[in-house]
């Protein structure tokens, strides 16, 4: 192909290079560097709600806890178009965080703490596939709900504390969601200091002598 004909060659789809000097149209925002804080925000919670995606794909788990996961990236989705358009701006969004998502996590919250054991002790992340996923996925929005706390104290008049709230909350249910995915299995508890506990020899003898030795 001449250099001619592959000027007129139709651009692939799928990238604009627009963003190759660094900066991104960043909804109401404007133009700014991919590494203000409040693009950064937005990132972080799109791989939130990509986590919990894998979540509901991979992790078997029951349908109410799928349904409630999928109202969940919903209403991250609702997030993530308040997070696009500052608070200031006389054009409204198209969703807005408002206290009802978080009232609605709390409740959710307090009705699946009923399917989770309880153990005394701190639990590790893990046990069957649903709950590793959901523990992985509680540990990716810890991380957006501190991204977005960074971004409200530097634009306190453009993002809305309630996305950051909302995290918060949301990262409580997950924990929930999969001690509950651990119920029938058991969750493993945390034993401080347990690879570098000394070995009780005595007890390990009398097993291995048996019984009436």
């Amino acid at each position: 192909m001449s250099e001619s004909e592959e000027s007129l060659a139709p651009e692939p789809a799928g990238y604009t290079r627009n963003g190759d000097d660094g900066h991104t149209e960043f909804g109401g925002h404007g133009r700014v560097a991919k590494r203000d804080a409040r693009v950064v925000a937005f990132a972080e919670c799109d791989e939130a709600n990509a986590s919990i995606s894998v979540a509901v794909a991979m992790g078997g788990l029951p349908i109410n806890l799928t349904s409630m996961l999928v109202s969940v990236q919903n209403d991250l989705f609702d997030l993530a178009a308040d997070l696009s358009v500052p608070l200031s701006r006389q054009e409204p969004a198209r969703a807005r965080m408002v206290q009802g998502h978080i009232d609605r996590l709390e409740r959710a919250t307090q009705h699946f703490d009923a399917d989770s054991e309880d153990v005394s002790g701190t639990v590790l992340p893990g046990g069957t596939a649903g709950a590793a996923l959901l523990y992985m996925s509680r540990a990716v929005v810890r991380r957006a709900e501190r991204a977005v706390w960074i971004a409200v104290e530097e634009y306190p008049d453009a993002v809305n504390p309630l996305t950051a709230r909302y995290l918060n909350r949301l990262s409580s249910m997950l924990f929930v969601l999969a001690r509950g995915a651990n119920a029938e299995h058991g969750d493993i508890v945390w034993i401080p200091e347990a690879s570098v506990q000394p070995v009780d020899t005595d007890t390990d003898d009398a097993a291995a002598q048996g019984p009436g030795t």
